[in-house]
């Protein structure tokens, strides 16, 4: 290796117990010793078993957190017996488990309880320099923070609990740089949606991604998280931004964050992370902030997606490899080719997830929805990304600007990002979604999402089709 570092590989080998395979660089198999693991209710059952059976214990509970989120009702009159039967199952399981091997649990009824990927930030959990790894596909999201995150399946979370390291293998790199600034309207998640239609759904399989550029240091520290949660979307193992004064300022301060006068110190050693000039990549990808439209999905995969103002594409237009899953796409979600976007009518707009419910993403929503209604025939709901912020959301009065305009203000969790829980979709419904994932069945069996952002769901939730969120003003500032 050069002795010119990508901010992974600093990471990395800050990390790295003992090489394996004796390769350098990518490729390399190591023993990679892992700070920090959030759990949840639906993917960990499988590893507590396992560790029961095999009569282990935890090498270090206080690194781990547990959290609900997945199966949980987001009924506003939130309950213990909210969740159906199966789901109290899971719910009761995980709390034994919290119980029987020490780790801390936020249950349904705790005031930080919320989706894992925003109340580990919401605690001040995650931090620069961190490896966290969790049994979910968008820990990403700790990238943000310039900390390696990154999912892992049942049988790494057991090793992870009773050993704290993992067998890692030594991913390949790419930057995507995005220069400039973004227009008016555009957001983080436009920015990545463009990002994810211009190399694919696989265009970043098998790499870290680093975000770079003027347009990135720009975005605040939430914005910054939504690109990293969806990069995973494009395929990458893991996503990275250089930390800075604006993330070492968010960290300050939360519940769980460094002490004041340890954090004078972190902060000095948090400067070295940022790649170094001359830091090679393998893959180098380049963006125009000021290109980037607002972004709606189409199809049932997040690079099918286009500019608000754009068509249905016609599959015969595209390339040959790409003709048959667009034409699938394009009859599952009942749409015909070359129809504009803006005619597409809508049931449903949800906001939430953890890519888009944090307070910023409120904000962002209210700006359009304050004055207005949704429109006749709509039903629209808003699930903050934690209990922390809807209460933050409430402080503000932004609960009052949803609820006038017809949204109903739900509890957090997961909610209808995925159909795990009642917020689902009916077979044939559409939905003008803040998630991530645009899968047939996502949201619920027959059910048909486009991906956007969260202030795009609220122009689309007044307008009750797809809409451009330029073509609603503020009505009053904030």
């Amino acid at each position: 290796m050069t002795s010119a570092r990508t901010l992974y590989d600093k990471i990395v080998d800050r990390h790295r117990i003992a090489s394996i395979n004796n390769v350098q660089g990518a490729g390399e198999t190591l023993l990679l010793y892992v700070d920090r693991t959030v759990l949840n209710e639906y993917t960990s059952p499988q590893a507590f078993s396992g560790l029961r059976q095999a009569g282990r214990t935890l090498w270090r509970p206080q690194a781990a957190l547990g959290v609900v989120d997945h199966v949980n009702s987001t009924d506003p009159a939130r309950r213990r017996d909210s969740a159906d039967a199966q789901a109290q199952q899971q719910i009761a399981y995980f709390a034994r488990n919290g119980r029987d091997f020490g780790i801390e649990m936020f249950d349904i009824l705790h005031p930080r309880q919320g989706i894992e990927h925003v109340v580990l930030p919401d605690l001040g959990w995650v931090l620069p320099g961190l490896v966290i790894a969790a049994g979910d596909s968008h820990t990403t999201t700790y990238g943000a923070f310039g900390a390696v995150g990154f999912g892992i399946g049942t049988s790494d979370i057991e090793h992870l609990l009773a050993t704290q390291t993992l067998v890692y293998r030594r991913l390949i790199s790419m930057r995507v740089t995005i220069d400039g600034q973004l227009s008016a309207g555009i957001t983080a998640k436009d920015a990545v949606m463009a990002l994810i239609r211009l190399i694919g759904a696989d265009g970043a399989a098998g790499h870290a991604l680093e975000f770079a550029g003027s347009a990135i240091t720009a975005l605040g520290v939430e914005g910054r998280m939504t690109m990293c949660n969806m990069a995973v979307e494009c395929g990458a193992r893991v996503a990275l931004m250089a930390p800075d004064d604006k993330v070492f300022d968010y960290v300050a301060g939360r519940p769980r964050s460094p002490a004041p006068a340890l954090m004078d110190l972190a902060r000095q050693a948090w400067r070295d992370l940022p790649s170094d000039p001359g830091a090679r990549f393998d893959r180098d990808v380049q963006l125009q902030a000021e290109t980037i439209p607002p972004m709606v999905s189409w199809g049932t995969s997040p690079d099918q997606a286009s500019a608000i103002g754009d068509t249905v594409p016609d599959p015969l237009d595209l390339p040959v490899d790409r003709r048959r899953d667009a034409g699938r796409a394009i009859a599952y979600m009942g749409l015909r080719p070359n129809m504009r976007l803006q005619d597409v009518p809508i049931d449903r707009a949800f906001i939430g997830s953890c890519t888009n419910a944090r307070l910023t993403d409120l904000r962002d929503a209210a700006r359009i929805l304050r004055g207005r209604k949704v429109a006749p025939g709509v039903r629209a709901m808003v699930s903050p990304g934690s209990s922390t912020v809807r209460r933050e959301a409430e402080a503000e009065g932004l609960d009052r600007i949803f609820l006038d305009a017809g949204f109903e203000w739900r509890q957090s969790g997961c909610s209808m990002c995925l159909a795990m829980n009642d917020d689902v979709l009916a077979p044939g419904e559409r939905c003008a979604s803040s998630t991530n994932r645009n899968f047939e069945g996502r949201q619920g069996s027959g059910g048909r999402t486009h991906l956007m952002s969260p202030a795009m769901v609220a122009a689309a939730a007044v307008a009750g089709t797809l809409a451009d969120v330029r073509d609603f003003p503020v009505l009053e500032t904030w």
